[in-house]
This record gives C-alpha cells, structure tokens and sequence, in this order.
C-alpha cells in the first residue's frame, strides 16, 4: 500500500478543510475516497465539494465497512468523537479523530481503553504541535535550558467569534449539543500544548462565565490558576469575544525565561541559576546576569495537513505520532477541571471524581434549550 484511502465522518465546517486537502493532494500519500454526513440535505452541496470519485454515505458503520477506506478522520460534534473513533478502530480502520478527544474524560477513557486493544494507529488532530515555536519551547525545556518550571502564563483572547457564528448550528455552544464553549471548541490546541510543555498540574481553581458576551449557554470567558507537584505555577486565560486579541505563552524557570507571542519566540538565558545566584549573593539589591539569546526557528506552521501527513508515516512505515490520540484525554482533563471547579465554586484535585463531573453536566444537559436555527457551514479555512 503506498497510499492511505480516507474516509471523513462529519462534513461540516472542519470536515471540509480536510476534505479539501485530501482532494487537493497535499498529503501525497493520502486520498480521498469517501465521505459520510448524516444530514442528507447536504448531500447535494457535499457533492459539489468532492467531485463524482468519491463516494458519500448517510451512515457511519455502513461507511466503516464499506471496504473503501484504510483510514477515518471523525470531524464531528464532540460528544460523537469517542463511539465513533471506537466504532471505526473496532472495525479494523486507523482512525485520526478531531479535537477534543471527546467532551468528558470518562467517555475518553473507553475510546483510550479500545485502541489500546485495537491493531491500528490512533491520532488526534492537534495541530499545533508541528508548531515550530512550540517544539523548540519543549526543546528548551527538556534539555534543562530553562531550569526548574516556576511559573507559566498563557493569555489566549484571540480566539474572537461574533454571534453569527453561534447561530450556524443548532447543537453550537449547547450543553446538549456541544458539551462546552471556548474549552472544548477552541481552546483544546492551547491546552494540549500548555500540558504538553510544562505537565499535568495537580489542582486548579477556574472562573468561567457562562454566556457573558454571547447568547449561548456555555463558557465564553475563562480565567484558572494552576498549581504543579513541583511547587510551580500557572494561569490560563481565555476568551471568544475580545479584539484584537492575544496569544502569549510565558515560562518561567530557574535559568531563564521564554515567551511566544506574534509569531516570535524570545528567550531569556541566565548566567546562573536563580538558585545558586541566591544562595552566594550577599549585596542585597542585584539580580543574575542575564542574556537575550537568538534562537533560530523555522517559520510558523500549523495546518492540518501536517498531523495528517505524519499520520500516514505512522500507518505506512511506523513512525512515531506527533499527536498520539491517547494523550487527548489530558487536555480534556484541564477543560473538565474548570467547569468542575467553576460548578463547585472550589478547588479540584487532579484526577477529580468524574462520577460528580459527570452528573453535574447531566443537569446542565437536561436543562439545555434547544436552538431553532438554520445550519450553515461556514469556511473555516486559515483557523486552527
């Protein structure tokens, strides 16, 4: 097999920026070669899109065993992610699922549970990861560039949508529908890196404000505080409804400090560790020598294409996965933690009880109003 035949489950706005690489032959060692949307009416349109080569389906599961594909994207809403990504891998077909992994960890914890058993690759479309700024963030701090984390602080308020955009999908920013707001639909990228860079902390304590600058029923502005086992810090701030807004990742260690923004990675090298310069200084006032060290990055990359390129190194040669879709549920732990904490009004110890998480969203899904909307897919092209 020197090509991956793919299937794409959900035909949406995401769905279709996949699709249109597929076609365009950006991965070369992929092709389109069937589609699936259970909204028939689209059917009409979806053909526009993929041409007469590609065949398109109505159901999944037929679709899955058709025989026409070696591998699925699921570019669904959230809460289909995990039985679908199960459905497909039970089937015996790779399986590259869109971000979030899904909307709650215990639902995540199956699909994890089932590519474990399952002889096929299993990835996660976060994107941001190739990001070369981010890998020589993690290239500093693993090799001890940056000493011992203290301290991190990601602002990112860039992430603007206009209420027209909630009112394309009826299941858009519904408890019901989608299981969150700017955590779960556009956050995932920062929150997976964030975790990534600097680990897991082991509690946190957030203020969502539920539709404060939309009319929607979920989260549109975030603020969370961090703690990490190592007595480090940090501080996640989010929100759809802020321009211009920004996106700057700071860390903080013990032999420097590194900050992303615009585009740009900026590092801050000390000549001795804070510590040592502590321990030896006697003169009161004063501070480690400090140097701005140019660090040579390549250009800024983050299209979904790339994941979906080195997916098919994976299936074909065994390459290792820039985004393994088993590491989707630590993202998803953080934007569980917030709501729970925010729901609690308290602090939430990692792992939290996901039984209580579980059941308080449950109320919120009971008591989520249905929107009398008419779908538009919109293009979705340049966003992340």
């Amino acid at each position: 097999m020197d090509k991956i035949r793919f299937g794409i489950i959900g035909v949406g706005n995401i769905g279709t920026v996949h699709a249109r690489y597929l076609l365009a032959g950006t991965v070369k060692e992929a092709q389109l070669t069937a589609v699936c949307d259970i909204d028939e009416k689209k059917h009409d349109a979806i053909r526009q899109i993929v041409g007469d080569n590609v065949d398109i389906f109505s159901n999944a599961r037929d679709m899955l065993r058709s025989g026409l594909i070696d591998a699925v994207i699921v570019a669904t809403p959230h809460y289909d992610h995990p039985s679908l990504s199960i459905l497909a891998m039970q089937n015996g077909i790779h399986t590259l699922c869109e971000k979030p992994a899904g909307v709650y960890t215990a639902q995540v914890q199956e699909m994890n549970a089932c590519a474990r058993e399952c002889d096929v690759v299993f990835g996660i479309m976060y994107n941001q990861r190739p990001n070369p700024l981010y890998q020589k963030v993690k290239d500093l701090i693993d090799s001890g560039e940056l000493g011992d984390i203290r301290r991190s602080n990601w602002i990112i308020t860039n992430w603007y949508r206009s209420q027209s955009y909630y009112n394309s999908g009826g299941w858009r920013a519904t408890w019901k529908g989608e299981g969150g707001g700017v955590l779960l639909n556009q956050d995932p990228h920062q929150l997976d890196i964030w975790q990534w860079l600097v680990g897991m902390p082991i509690r946190l304590r957030a203020f969502c404000q539920f539709g404060k600058h939309r009319q929607i029923e979920v989260e549109d502005e975030v603020t969370a505080y961090a703690e990490y086992a190592n007595g480090a810090t940090g501080v996640f701030i989010t929100t759809v409804a802020e321009t211009p807004g920004t996106n700057r990742l700071e860390i903080a260690g013990t032999r420097g400090k590194v900050v992303v923004e615009e585009g740009r990675l900026r590092f801050w090298r000390l000549r001795e560790s804070e510590d040592a310069f502590n321990a030896r200084w006697q003169n009161g006032f004063g501070e480690p020598e400090c140097w701005e060290v140019t660090i040579p990055v390549a250009a800024e990359c983050s299209e979904h294409h790339v994941i979906t390129t080195n997916f098919c190194a994976a299936v074909l040669r065994g390459e290792p996965l820039i985004a393994p879709g088993l590491e989707g549920i630590r993202g998803l732990t953080l934007s569980n933690a917030m709501h729970f904490s925010t729901w609690t009004d308290g602090w939430v110890d990692l792992p939290f009880d996901e039984q209580r998480f579980k059941h308080l969203l449950d109320e919120r899904i009971a008591a989520s109003v249905e929107k009398q909307v008419e779908s538009r897919t919109l293009d979705a092209s340049g966003t992340w």
